[in-house]
């Protein structure tokens, strides 16, 4: 029962109808609370015209000029009691409550003096005696008093309602009796009238006005529901059902919705706009199947093209286990599945070793692809016994032949003659390598850089020799080590590189690369890698315990 109480009390239509219900009452409370006001108005208007009226009656009753005679005529005079008699007859005819005169003190109207007082009979009020001497009521009676014995005003008009005084609510008229030869003021006639009739009369409005727009509410919320039923909630239903039944099968309906929602107005729009999305949709699973199996294709070419690559780097060390007088270590990760750079170790012959380490423009696959023929190129002409410079410039014009890309690739390449501790290098355009001597920390040697390998044909090389003792080492890196940037954009840079090996200077080269691969996760965090890693680490430990060489020197 709660749960259909709930369900209920979300429906649409329910919503709708307590929407409609509390514009209905607000517009009812304005409309009573506007019709009342004027109704209220009108009807005082009214009451204080008829009081006037009357008031203008009961001046020509008596003679203006003989205020202070009837002042001063016995309570038996035939001639005010006349007058008196005339102004309760007014009083019966007009309905009105009491007429009478009085002469206010000019000095302050504090007090008024009664001149005549006549009531009418179906009330039970007291009658003021003839001269009888009353303060006045309040502020507004002396303020309206003083207008008019001082002509500032033809007529004034106090309503008394409820909640104001302690008797009935009434108004009260007020003229001036005006003396016939200065036509200046010497009394007020005032009538005072009843409020009972109009407050009557005002709540049978309100209670008509109520009963109206009750009766005219629950037609409009009946109409309304029924619209609302089958403009509006049959066909939201239908469409709600629809949707559910898309959601669980993903399949386009056997009739569409537009076959049983034929309106034209919004619900009609909605239903053909549901019918276009399904198909779309299905159409889109359809694709994202297709696009699914390829994706999935292409990430198993990938992963081999990964395993290709990474078979391709010299990656089982000890490489050379047999050899004692060096020991090298290289790792390289790639940003994506495949990576562009590379680096090589291998044999010219019994007494030189070659070291590799390049950076080839671009990432993923077509850096692969030209890092491998750059990787082909650089390694035949390195075994054919040349030079580094030599080396470098056939493998650049080869790759200038054929690179309709316009890719690019950055190389450091030595040759190390092990019974010397010579090494001979040339740099095409890469970064400077780190080199420490024996006793010494790590340094950035800064090499005669040469130009990018692929970037201009006929382009010349120059080499530079540097004897290494036992125990020295070179540390080789590609940009996506220094360039290692943190969440904040700071990179890790080559003072962080340059400190991290030398914290690690006595270590072997497979530990130097593990701890600055860790000091550079330490410091990017999770933010993305958006470039290779590539290092390598080589130690020369010489031919012999007793062998004597001179330090670093620049060949």
């Amino acid at each position: 029962m709660l749960k259909k109480l709930k369900k209920l009390n979300n429906s649409i239509v329910v919503k709708s109808l307590a929407g409609t219900t509390l514009l209905i009452t607000i517009f009812s409370v304005i409309v009573c609370t506007v019709g009342y006001h004027g109704y209220y108005t009108n009807m005082m208007n009214q009451y204080s015209d008829a009081a006037f009226v009357a008031a203008n009656m009961g001046v020509l009753m008596f003679d203006s000029d003989k205020i202070d005679d009837y002042l001063k005529m016995d309570d038996d005079s035939q001639e005010y009691m006349d007058i008196k008699i005339n102004m309760g007859i007014l009083c019966d005819c007009s309905d009105m409550t009491f007429v009478y005169v009085i002469v206010p003190d000019t000095g302050d109207y504090e007090h008024i003096t009664f001149v005549f007082s006549s009531e009418n009979l179906k009330y039970d009020y007291e009658r003021y005696p003839r001269g009888y001497v009353r303060k006045t009521t309040n502020d507004e009676y002396r303020e309206k008093y003083r207008r008019i014995m001082e002509g500032l005003s033809d007529k004034e008009v106090v309503v008394r309602e409820k909640g104001k005084i302690s008797t009935d609510p009434h108004i009260t008229a007020m003229i001036p009796v005006r003396s016939s030869s200065t036509d200046e003021p010497v009394a007020i006639l005032c009538v005072q009238r009843q409020l009972d009739e109009i407050y009557r009369m005002s709540e049978e409005y309100v209670r008509s006005v109520i009963s109206i727009f009750v009766v005219l509410a629950v037609y409009v919320m009946i109409a309304q529901g029924m619209l609302l039923h089958f403009m509006l909630l049959r066909p939201v239903r239908r469409i709600t059902k629809e949707a559910e039944r898309f959601a669980e099968e993903n399949r386009p309906p056997r009739m569409k919705l537009t076959e049983s929602i034929k309106v034209k107005d919004e619900m009609g729009i909605l239903a053909g706009s549901i019918d276009s999305m399904e198909l779309q949709i299905c159409s889109s699973i359809e694709d994202m199947k297709k696009i699914t199996a390829e994706k999935e294709r292409i990430s198993t070419e990938l992963s081999l093209a990964s395993s290709i690559q990474s078979d391709m780097l010299p990656n089982k060390f000890p490489l050379f286990p047999e050899r004692t007088e060096f020991d090298v270590f290289a790792s390289m990760d790639p940003a994506r599945e495949v990576g562009g750079d590379f680096y090589d170790f291998f044999m010219v012959d019994d007494d030189r070793l070659c070291i590799v380490i390049a950076d080839v423009s671009g990432k993923g696959i077509p850096a692969a692809l030209f890092m491998m023929a750059s990787k082909i190129v650089i390694s035949d002409n390195a075994k054919s016994g040349l030079p580094p410079a030599k080396i470098l410039e056939n493998a650049n014009r080869t790759i200038c032949e054929n690179n309709r890309e316009d890719m690019f690739v950055t190389v450091w390449l030595g040759i190390l003659e092990i019974s010397t501790g010579r090494l001979t290098a040339a740099n095409a355009g890469h970064e400077y390598p780190i080199i420490m001597q024996p006793g010494e920390p790590f340094t950035l040697y800064k090499d005669k850089h040469g130009f990018i390998m692929g970037g201009m044909s006929g382009v010349k090389y120059k080499e530079y020799e540097l004897t290494m003792k036992p125990g020295s080492k070179i540390f080789l890196y590609t940009d996506g080590v220094t360039e290692a940037t943190d969440a904040g954009n700071d990179l890790f840079g080559v003072d962080r590189l340059t400190a991290s090996v030398n914290s690690r200077r006595d270590d072997t080269p497979r530990e130097i690369i593990a701890g600055v691969r860790k000091d550079v996760d330490g410091f990017v965090k999770d933010a993305e890698q958006f470039d290779d890693l590539t290092m390598v680490c080589v130690e020369y430990k010489g031919t012999a315990p007793d062998n004597k060489q001179e330090k670093f020197e620049k060949g």
